[in-house]
């Protein structure tokens, strides 16, 4: 076995050497650490706060179209607001959700009284959204809409 001098091998550590905190540059986990704590703290001032009156705004009415669009007995889907409004008397307009209840698919079309969803056949009364057959689970939803200047407007829930 060979003997080391302990003042000169590197592996030996002297137990009455500490080490100094005053002067240290810090370690690697304290900046990782605070790294994080700032990356956090960012988060949760973008998140969170702000101003709340924008998210207590109502929406704003969206018209859909010309009554002279949805005929007497039928209806028309609006695709892009997911509404199908109905006219099942003259002057008499009903709206509701286009999506069916049974896997969300649009409904395709009105006649006869009903609302008509393609993916799977389901149909539903015109006038009340009540599920007449195929496997949706529940009727379509209202939907509030007005009659403004000739247009069918869709109102805020």
């Amino acid at each position: 076995m060979r003997a080391t001098d302990p003042s000169t091998d590197p592996t030996t550590v002297d137990p009455t050497d500490t080490p100094s905190t005053s002067s240290a540059a810090p370690t690697r986990r304290i900046v990782l650490c605070g790294a994080l704590v700032a990356a956090g703290g960012a988060t949760l001032v973008a998140c969170g706060g702000g101003d709340d009156a924008k998210d207590d705004a109502p929406a704003a009415d969206k018209v859909l179209g010309p009554v002279g669009d949805v005929p007497v007995g039928g209806g028309k889907v609006y695709d892009d607001a997911k509404v199908v409004v109905t006219q099942p008397t003259a002057g008499d307009f009903k709206a509701f959700s286009a999506v069916c209840t049974h896997q969300q698919c649009l409904v395709g079309s009105v006649s006869g009284g009903r609302i008509h969803c393609p993916c799977h056949n389901s149909d539903y009364d015109a006038n009340t959204g009540a599920v007449l057959g195929g496997p949706a689970p529940r009727p379509l939803a209202a939907k509030p809409i007005a009659v403004t200047n000739g247009r069918i407007v869709l109102k805020p829930a």
